[in-house]
């Protein structure tokens, strides 16, 4: 027999200390993904409330605005309890517009990529069985 062999050892002092290594092992690893998982957490963009409000407003709007998925522009004039907000609608030939501020409107002159803008495209009604394509779009004032 080779002198390497196993039967030479018996087998409590093969296995000695093997569960304590690999217990501090998976200790350390996952110390090390726990503070990976808090490092992600952190460097995590969030939105800026400016972004989630114009996006909450411009929901609300559509839902207030629309009849079976149709923006009735003549509807905008009756929007209540909407934040300082200017809304849009805009189509190739005409837009209208409705502040619902403190009666400074921005929506024509603020960049449509601003955290207070948000706009979708919607189908939207301009006479008796004429609907035509245009965007619908929210600026929050501040």
């Amino acid at each position: 027999m080779l002198p390497w062999s196993a039967d030479r050892f018996d087998t409590t002092d093969r296995a000695a200390v093997e569960p304590v290594a690999a217990l501090v092992a998976v200790l350390a690893v996952g110390a090390g993904l726990g503070l990976y998982a808090v490092a992600l957490d952190g460097a995590t963009p969030t939105p800026e409330p400016d972004a989630r409000a114009a996006d909450a407003t411009l929901e609300r709007v559509e839902r207030d605005v629309s009849v079976g998925g149709i923006v009735r522009p003549d509807r905008l004039y009756h929007l209540e309890g909407t934040p300082q907000a200017t809304v849009e609608v805009a189509t190739e030939r005409r837009t209208w517009r409705v502040d619902l501020g403190d009666g400074s409107p921005t929506a024509g002159r603020s960049d449509p990529r601003s955290d207070r803008v948000a706009e979708r495209p919607v189908t939207v009604a301009v006479g008796p069985g004429e609907a035509v394509r245009g965007v619908l779009r929210v600026v929050i004032d501040r």
